[in-house]
C-alpha cells in the first residue's frame, strides 16, 4: 500500500490559506504602489542617503511578503517596520563608523547630502542630523510626513503626551542649533 503524500493547507487550490495569502499579497501591492516614494522620503531624510533608504523600504516589503495576516498590514505598520529598518543600519552604520576611527580612517560624507542644493537646507540637515534619534525622528514624521501626534505615537510606540514633548525640545535644540550657524 502506497502512502498518501500529504500536502501543506496553503498548497491546496482554494483552501482559506491561500485566500488569505492572496488578500496579503493584495494589501501590500496597494501600500507598496500607493506609500512607496512616502516611505523612502521618510528613509532618506534619517538616513540622509537616496540608495541605502530605498534598500530599507525594499527589505521592509520583502519581509513583509507572505509572513502577515492582511488585517495585520497597515501603512502606520509599515512606517514602523521602516523606522527600525533605519534605526538598524543607523547602528551598523555607527558601529563602522567608530571602527574606522579606530584605525584612522576619515568619515566621508554621503553622496546624498554633499549634492543638496542650497546652503539653508544643507545646514537645516545637518543641523537635524545632530538632534537625538527620537527628536529627529518625531520632527521628521510629523512636519515631512505630516502625521498627527496619534500617528506618530502608534508609529513610533510611544505616548501621545511623549511625542508632543520630544517635539517641542527638538524645535528647540534646532533652533538653538541654527542660530549658532548662523
Amino acid at each position: 500500500m502506497e502512502a498518501e503524500v500529504l500536502r501543506p493547507k496553503e498548497r491546496i487550490s482554494g483552501s482559506p490559506a491561500t485566500a488569505w495569502k492572496a488578500s496579503a499579497e493584495v494589501e501590500l501591492g496597494r501600500l507598496y504602489r500607493d506609500h512607496r516614494l512616502s516611505l523612502v522620503r521618510l528613509a532618506v531624510l534619517l538616513l540622509g542617503d537616496q540608495e541605502a533608504a530605498e534598500d530599507v523600504v525594499q527589505d521592509v516589503f520583502a519581509r513583509l511578503y507572505g509572513g502577515r495576516a492582511p488585517e495585520e498590514i497597515s501603512l502606520a505598520y509599515v512606517r514602523t517596520c521602516v523606522l527600525n529598518g533605519s534605526r538598524s543600519l543607523l547602528r551598523r552604520r555607527k558601529m563602522v563608523s567608530r571602527s574606522m576611527e579606530r584605525d584612522g580612517g576619515a568619515r566621508a560624507e554621503s553622496a546624498e547630502v554633499s549634492t543638496l542644493l542650497g546652503e539653508e537646507r544643507r545646514e537645516m540637515l545637518t543641523a537635524l542630523g545632530r538632534l537625538p534619534r527620537r527628536q529627529r525622528e518625531t520632527l521628521v514624521l510629523r512636519y515631512y510626513l505630516d502625521l498627527s501626534d496619534a500617528e506618530i505615537s502608534q508609529v513610533m510606540r510611544i505616548r501621545e503626551g511623549t511625542v508632543r514633548s520630544t517635539v517641542a525640545r527638538a524645535l528647540a535644540r534646532l533652533q538653538k542649533e541654527l542660530e549658532g550657524n548662523a
